[in-house]
Order: C-alpha cells, then sequence, then structure tokens
C-alpha cells in the first residue's frame, strides 16, 4: 500500500510529464473523522448533449489522502474515479457545475474508528458534487463534495462512512 501511495504521489506531482490537467487539495470531515488530501484529473476529450447550453463532460481522478479517526489513529486512502460533470457549454465569468461519481478506493489499515470498523481495505466512493470554475482560462475551481465509501456488502461488517469536502482545484 506504501508503494502504491508513494507511486500515485509522485504521479500527482509531475504534472505536465504525465499530461495532467488539473490538481486539486481537499479538506473534509465525517463521522468523527478528518481528511485531507490531493488529487489529479485527466479531462476527457468526449463531450454529450453538447446541442444545448449545458454539457456532459468527465474527468478521470486519481486521489491519494489521509483521514484522522478521533480515536487517534491514521488511515491512508488512495484512489481512481471517474467524474461525470453537468457544466455550461459557453461559460462566462463563473461556470457553475453538478457532478457525480463512483470510484475504487484503498484504504490502509482496515478503518477502525469508535464503533465504525470496516472489513476490507477495498471500497467503493461515490459522491455529489457542486461548485464552480472561475478565472480568465477557467482555471480555478472551487466545489462542495458529499462522499460515501463502503464495500457495498461484499464483506461483513460493512458500515461505511460518510463525509463532506471541499475541494480547491487549479487546471493547467
Amino acid at each position: 500500500m506504501k508503494k502504491i501511495g508513494v507511486l500515485l504521489g509522485i504521479l500527482l506531482l509531475t504534472g505536465n510529464a504525465c499530461a495532467i490537467d488539473g490538481i486539486s487539495a481537499v479538506r473534509g470531515n465525517g463521522s468523527s473523522t478528518e481528511m485531507a488530501g490531493v488529487q489529479a484529473q485527466w479531462d476527457w476529450e468526449k463531450k454529450w448533449f453538447t446541442e444545448h447550453s449545458w454539457l456532459v463532460a468527465g474527468f478521470w481522478e486519481a486521489n491519494v489522502g489521509r483521514w484522522d479517526a478521533q480515536n487517534g489513529k491514521s488511515f491512508k486512502d488512495v484512489g481512481f474515479t471517474p467524474v461525470f460533470r453537468l457544466q455550461q457549454k459557453n461559460p462566462s465569468v463563473v461556470a457553475p457545475y453538478v457532478e457525480a461519481a463512483i470510484g475504487v478506493h484503498l484504504i490502509s489499515p482496515v478503518f477502525v474508528n469508535g464503533d465504525r470498523q470496516f472489513s476490507s481495505v477495498f471500497q467503493f466512493g461515490d459522491h455529489l458534487g457542486v461548485g464552480a470554475r472561475f478565472g480568465d482560462r477557467q482555471q480555478f475551481d472551487i466545489g462542495f463534495r458529499f462522499q460515501h465509501l463502503s464495500n457495498a456488502g461484499f464483506s461483513q461488517p460493512n458500515p461505511g462512512i460518510n463525509y463532506n469536502e471541499i475541494r480547491l482545484a487549479y487546471h493547467f
């Protein structure tokens, strides 16, 4: 797990060498847990429903994060998620968006916080988010996400965890 995290961290920090389209920092909390992380974004070329003023676009998102539980334990999180985003076709100064995603996460060690204990390191992560891009090239992005992680019942116990996060991004 540590090797995967180091490799992903290196990829996140080598922006142009890996054709990364954006990078972001996230901070969140929920279920007596604080989380922080960094993400890389690779935009999709494909766009859908382009005949109106709004369209659907998307990107791949890779993340590395750390969770700090109320009981003093720390956990690492590595994930990969396809994100679909409903956004304006020809944005003005501020371009609002709505997004939805389901991806995969590996957490290590197995998360334990109070009465919340996960049974496996493999988790699905889904989120719903809202935000806006702004700047002369729409290079800045601020958003809010509601995130849920669980293993979808593949193993028990499966308490899941919900948290709210703020995301600040810069697009190259």
